[in-house]
């Protein structure tokens, strides 16, 4: 299976990732990667619905992600991979999925959480998390729209006084 890009999203599939990220990666497959999105028959079913024409969506738990990935038989997966949560990427690498880069998208901002961008909230257990890729010498940028330059993570967090 290639990678044709790995974003975190807590929406998952939506406008942007539908029109513009499938174009941009050239994917033709979109797995979703979240145990507890995969558990939720509604927002799974949802998930499936909103792909766009043409290319094949998929929710599954994290750890059927891994597996999949390692199957010969899904070689031809041309794959953008979707999670909700860095925690949940980290698993994925350290289940054998080679990410080289992870787009920070977009988090949606809950009581208690930093604010690191204009679409990025995060709390200590995401920033733990992202540091631990980086660490694993996996580029993690922030970037909303595919358009826009990256963004560095470390300056983001350094600029809140969290890193």
């Amino acid at each position: 299976m290639e990678i044709a890009f790995c974003r975190i999203d807590d929406r998952l599939i939506h406008g942007q990732v539908a029109t513009v990220w499938t174009k941009v990666t050239g994917c033709n497959r979109i797995m979703c990667c979240s145990d507890e999105v995969a558990k939720d028959d509604m927002r799974k079913k949802l998930l499936l619905q909103v792909a766009p024409p043409g290319i094949k969506a998929y929710v599954v738990p994290v750890e059927k992600a891994c597996e999949a990935y390692k199957n010969p038989k899904y070689d031809a997966f041309k794959t953008l991979f979707l999670f909700t949560k860095p925690a949940d990427v980290v698993r994925a690498v350290k289940g054998g999925i080679p990410f080289k880069s992870v787009n920070l998208g977009g988090m949606t901002y809950k009581d208690g959480d930093t604010l690191i961008s204009s679409a990025v909230a995060v709390n200590p257990d995401d920033v733990k998390a992202l540091l631990e890729l980086q660490d694993m010498g996996i580029e993690v940028e922030i970037r909303k729209l595919a358009n826009e330059p990256k963004g560095n993570l470390m300056d983001a967090l350094k600029a809140k006084g969290m890193a």
